[in-house]
């Protein structure tokens, strides 16, 4: 079965459009839903340090990969072996895209996240920054100024290439998103 990454900047829909495909999928098909950075040892630890704002991209990424090592191990890993679809909102194309905006080397990342499942098809909802920093509600987060979100996207473009991807206008309904996301999931799906 396939794994399926979400990608996009924050307020795109990521999370509205991976709830509504669990629903979907899961009425047919064993599904599980996940997300990056989850509430394991390290992206508890990630979560804290980014919001109390003093963490280097160094150890954004640091983190960010002992987090994905456990995520892997102990979630995807086992869920592909059972069968399952697993859906996942955000994965490494989210460090390649956001640490790479911090100034990291976006394809050296890509790189070194090649040794954990590649996902068989990468959803980017593609949303201008303006419009996505308007739809958030908080403008906490050192992610959340409109050039670093231009940056971000700007890399998620590029990086969503080398995968098998569905690029959607996240400006569309969330009806519509949907059902393009399932079309495609469907082809996947048949090879």
């Amino acid at each position: 079965m396939p794994l399926i990454a979400v990608e996009g900047i924050d307020g795109a829909g990521k999370s509205t459009l991976c709830h509504g495909l669990y629903k979907e999928i899961s009425k047919k098909l064993p599904v599980i839903l996940t997300y990056e950075p989850t509430r394991g040892v390290y992206g508890r630890k990630l979560r804290e340090r980014i919001k109390e704002g003093n963490i280097s991209p160094q150890e954004e990424y640091r983190l960010f990969m002992l987090d994905r090592e456990e995520h892997v191990r102990n979630v995807i890993a086992p869920a592909l072996s059972q069968g399952k679809i697993v859906i996942t909102d955000r994965y490494f194309l989210s460090s390649c895209a956001y640490q790479g905006a911090r100034g990291l080397d976006y394809a050296r990342i890509c790189e070194e996240n090649l040794r954990f499942p590649q996902p068989d098809l990468v959803i980017l909802l593609d949303l201008p920054p303006e419009l996505a920093l308007s739809r958030k509600s908080s403008k906490e987060e050192h992610f959340e100024n409109l050039n670093f979100l231009k940056k971000v996207r700007e890399i998620y473009l590029e990086v969503v290439k080398k995968h098998r991807n569905l690029v959607i206008d996240a400006r569309s309904p969330a009806e519509e998103i949907l059902k393009k996301a399932l079309e495609e999931i469907k082809k996947c799906l048949r090879g």
